[in-house]
Order: structure tokens, then C-alpha cells, then sequence
């Protein structure tokens, strides 16, 4: 049973919607960093934040697969009840039966606001989702020279988000760093990648 401190802590790790997002898909089945990334649109580098403060409060737990990937599960999951107890103002004067046909109406018009917004997400996701693969194709068709395999995208994905460390890319692409160095050098002899101290930023989308 959590104590009050506990039970605090726990609702300040919840109180991000991304993280009660990642735990709802690890409900579901165990993901990788990249699979978490892609299907809830966020990047890697707040993906693996989110994973490491969760791991820390032993919400969350990882194991790593034949091929030196790691994989995130629900160590313990998270139930919480809330209510939510109505107030009367002073002086009101609603019937029960007006009062509760108000607040059914309001309820229907909010729900019908939020499902036309999530169509109107969804449509331009997937047109924004069309047009990236479009330009990756078009990318890999006129550059061959550089972008030698799928690997490659992998990684100038994963830094389109943000400046990147070493780990964080291993962490990410599942690349070793001896595969990742050729790589990187390479993106660096091209103009596209550059390193600061530790971190490596895509050219002309962060800073620049």
C-alpha cells in the first residue's frame, strides 16, 4: 500500500498525459523505444525520459532480446480511483431532472467537438505521414550514395526529433556504436550531421 508521499509521487508521474499514453500501450503488449516513438508520435529522446522516470519508480521494467535490443513492459501496473463530487452553489434552484439533462447535453455537444477534432488529427497525420515517406523515397532514390540502407533513415529520424548523445541513438536505432560511428562519420563528410562535445545534431532543423 502506497503512503501518502508515495501516492503523491505516483499522481505527479501521471499527471503527463505522454506518460499515462506510454503506460496504456505497455498494457497492451511489451514495445521497444522505437515501436512507443511511432505509434504515439512523440520523440525518441521523450520517449526514453518518460521510460527512465518510470523505470525508477519500478512502475516500468526492461529486458533486453537476442539482438541486444531493449524492450519496455508494466512491472506494476497503475489503478487509481477518482470521483468527482458535485457542489451546489448557494441559492441554486435547478431541479434534479433540468439538472441532469444539462449536464447530458453538454456532455453529447463536448463529445461531438472531440471526435471531429480526432478526425481532423487523424486526416492530417496520415497526409503528413504520406508526405514523409515520400520524401525518404526521394531521398534514397537521389542519394544512394549516402543513405545505404534503411538503418541509415533510421538514425536522421531519430535526430530530425532532437540533438542526440551516442547511448542515445544505440538506444534508439538498436545500432551498435561500431555501426553507428561509420555511419555518423558519414553523414558528417556530408554535411548533414554535425557532432558538439558529445551530441549529434542534423544539420539546418535545430540551432542552424
Amino acid at each position: 500500500m502506497y503512503d501518502s508521499v508515495e501516492a503523491s509521487r505516483l499522481l505527479d508521474i501521471l499527471g503527463n498525459r505522454n506518460r499515462r499514453r506510454i503506460i496504456e500501450l505497455l498494457r497492451q503488449k511489451p514495445c521497444f523505444v522505437t515501436e512507443i516513438s511511432d505509434t504515439l508520435v512523440l520523440s525518441p529522446k521523450a520517449v526514453i525520459d518518460h521510460l527512465q522516470m518510470m523505470e525508477r519508480e519500478a512502475i516500468l521494467s526492461c529486458e533486453t532480446d537476442d539482438r541486444r535490443r531493449k524492450y519496455y513492459y508494466l512491472e506494476n501496473d497503475i489503478l487509481i480511483n477518482v470521483s468527482l463530487k458535485q457542489l451546489r452553489v448557494p441559492g441554486e434552484a435547478i431541479g434534479d431532472e433540468d439538472e441532469t439533462q444539462e449536464r447530458l447535453k453538454n456532455s453529447i455537444a463536448m463529445l461531438g467537438r472531440m471526435i471531429r477534432a480526432h478526425d481532423q488529427i487523424l486526416a492530417n497525420l496520415e497526409q503528413v505521414n504520406h508526405d514523409i515517406e515520400t520524401r525518404i523515397a526521394d531521398i534514397a532514390r537521389n542519394h544512394k550514395d549516402i543513405f545505404l540502407s534503411e538503418r541509415d533513415f533510421t538514425v536522421i529520424i531519430a535526430l530530425s526529433h532532437q540533438s542526440l548523445t551516442m547511448e542515445e541513438l544505440h538506444e534508439v536505432s538498436h545500432l551498435l556504436p561500431e555501426e553507428l560511428l561509420p555511419l555518423l562519420k558519414r553523414f558528417e563528410r556530408a554535411g548533414i550531421v554535425k557532432r558538439t562535445k558529445n551530441q549529434f545534431t542534423l544539420r539546418g532543423v535545430h540551432a542552424e
